[in-house]
């Protein structure tokens, strides 16, 4: 594990904490304003609880940014959870949120971010190690299969019935 993260956070980590913290900040307002509009109508009052969810997220996304960027590095995980939601926001129309949600996802799976992640959870990460190449050995015999001949079975006949005619 690098142990250089006792300095400076790396620049993706930081990228999604600010990322998370402007999303959070747009839903938030944009929340706000799907509300107030919702309020405006007696259909958007039934609907409210619709409205009010980009402002939930925005105080999740608030939050979470805010440990992120946190002078004292707090144990944290990355938040697939929020960036996925972030995605799900395009129903809303905030296509900002969508892309820091696919830019999160992709920077999450950074190594140098991954190795921060451990690094403030107190975990290390244990790479894989690749697997040695099998070895095929030439073949000395080659037996070669034949599918057995399976003769087709006559299915047996049915008698005819003879039908007798009226008035015989």
């Amino acid at each position: 594990m690098n142990t250089s993260f006792q300095n400076q956070k790396p620049g993706l980590f930081t990228t999604i904490a600010v990322m998370t913290l402007i999303s959070g900040v747009i839903n938030l307002f944009w929340g706000f304003i799907a509300s107030a509009t919702a309020l405006g109508t007696i259909v958007g009052v039934v609907c409210l609880p619709v409205a009010i969810l980009p402002t939930i997220l925005g105080i999740f996304e608030i939050i979470y940014a805010a440990k992120l960027l946190s002078a004292q590095p707090e144990p944290a995980q990355p938040s697939q959870a929020i960036a996925i939601i972030e995605i799900m926001a395009i129903l809303y129309l905030n296509v900002f949120s969508m892309v820091v949600g696919i830019l999160a996802l992709v920077f999450y799976n950074d190594v140098t971010v991954k190795e921060y992640f451990a690094h403030i959870n107190g975990t290390t990460i244990i790479n894989p190690v690749p697997a040695a190449p099998a070895t095929v050995e030439p073949a000395e015999h080659i037996e070669v299969l034949t599918e057995p001949v399976v003769e087709p079975v006559e299915e047996p006949v049915k008698p005819k019935r003879i039908r007798k005619v009226a008035g015989e």
